[in-house]
């Protein structure tokens, strides 16, 4: 159970408060309401780029690690489809440095160009290293437009290409955080030894002088219904073929979003899942095999991904795949089965709770859904889940007209650099 408190300052800064007076630090987690579902489809990687700029400085401190460290704090942040999240750990006594610094940087942030051309550089060197010069780096790039017609999340978080970062102006960085760095698109949780007056003395001091911004009403394209299956075939220079299968699914606040993760579980968890089990240790078609979700807040993707051996055909290897789906879908599944895959999960909540940044992380995003007490209602949510429920939302995902294929095949050797 994870207790909190909140409040709302009057610029629309929500505040969440968890009180852990058994340890002896405290961490700050500032979620903001962006991701790189908020581009312009022509200036994407935005939201990413703001991820490495917040971290080059305000108008008042040049450098946003120095005084951190020197208080003994560390800090971090990721940037995702949806959000954009910054988290920072220090001793409890100095908790107000890090109400400081975070305030600081949403109120003034520098722009200076030359921030602005350094932090350019490394976006489009992670754009090379990560996606283009990794193998399979690129399958983001090549999947995401495939399953995605409509939607924004049809480009990846790093952005479309790298065009895009290295056309960004001063202006356009400008625009994109005025509009969604504003206390009235974040979300902030305080926590350890910590206390609710404490917090919101200091977030009265720090934030509550930040001025509101315009409130942002989204209207992002709906992906329409799938009606077809769509599939797309390269030869690249890489170690072996791989198969990558895509197919839409429920959003993460949806109702059925548990059922969906439960089901992939099901499938490829562990050396006695089903996939892994049938394809990798029996069959030994695949090396390697996985399914998981994309966990997005709007409607995502359910992959199945997986490398197979030498001389096997990823259309025979996809076929497999079905027959492994199809098998669940048509027989059930037993009880224990489904079991095993709930205790597998709880469990994993629970480890998570044991560190206090990943409590604050968690509140943070349970918050974002409009009901913060989500947190301590999933593992309810995930018990509640039945076999039934599997099968139905399986059969729902799993239609081959839903789906999307990528079939990433490795180049004969006598075509290989």
């Amino acid at each position: 159970m994870i207790s909190f408190s909140t409040f709302t300052l009057d610029n629309g800064l929500q505040v969440f408060v968890h009180e852990d007076p058994t340890v002896q630090l405290a961490v700050m987690n500032i979620l903001y309401n962006v991701g790189s579902r908020d581009e312009h489809p022509d200036k994407t990687g935005f939201a990413h780029l703001f991820e490495h700029l917040m971290f080059g400085g305000s108008v008042n401190v040049p450098a946003f690690d120095e005084p951190l460290q020197l208080v003994g704090g560390e800090n971090n942040a990721f940037t995702n489809t949806d959000i954009t999240n910054y988290y920072l750990t220090l001793p409890a006594a100095n908790l107000e440095t890090g109400f400081w610094l975070e305030s600081d940087r949403m109120l003034s942030l520098s722009f200076d160009i030359k921030v602005l051309e350094v932090q350019r550089k490394v976006v489009i060197e992670e754009f090379k290293q990560r996606y283009l010069n990794q193998p399979y780096g690129d399958v983001w790039l090549k999947l995401r437009p495939l399953a995605y017609t409509k939607h924004p999340y049809q480009w990846a978080t790093i952005g479309k290409e790298i065009s895009h970062i290295e056309n960004a102006t001063m202006d356009d960085v400008k625009d994109f955080f005025f509009t969604h760095y504003i206390p009235n698109n974040a979300i902030l949780v305080v926590a350890g030894k910590v206390t609710h007056e404490q917090v919101r003395m200091l977030s009265e001091k720090w934030f509550a002088p930040i001025p509101a911004g315009k409130n942002i009403v989204r209207s992002l394209a709906a992906e329409p219904l799938q009606q077809a299956k769509r599939t797309l075939s390269v030869y690249e220079n890489v170690p072996a073929n791989a198969l990558y299968k895509a197919w839409h699914m429920p959003g993460r606040f949806d109702k059925d979003f548990y059922a969906a993760e439960l089901l992939s579980d099901i499938l490829s968890r562990g050396h006695s899942s089903r996939l892994y089990n049938k394809l990798v240790k029996e069959k030994e078609i695949f090396t390697s095999i996985s399914s998981f979700t994309m966990g997005t807040i709007d409607p995502g993707m359910m992959i199945i991904s997986g490398r197979v051996k030498e001389g096997i055909v990823l259309e025979e290897a996809e076929k497999q795949v079905n027959e492994v789906i199809n098998n669940l879908l048509e027989n059930g599944l037993e009880e224990d089965e489904l079991l095993k895959v709930k205790n597998q999960a709880q469990t994993t909540q629970e480890f998570e709770k044991v560190e206090v940044m990943n409590r604050a992380m968690n509140l943070a995003f349970a918050a974002l859904s409009g009901n913060a007490d989500l947190v301590n209602q999933e593992a309810d949510l995930i018990e509640s889940v039945t076999s039934a429920d599997i099968i139905r939302i399986g059969k729902k995902i799993f239609n081959e007209e839903n789906s999307n294929v990528l079939y990433y095949n490795s180049k004969p050797a006598q075509e290989k650099s």
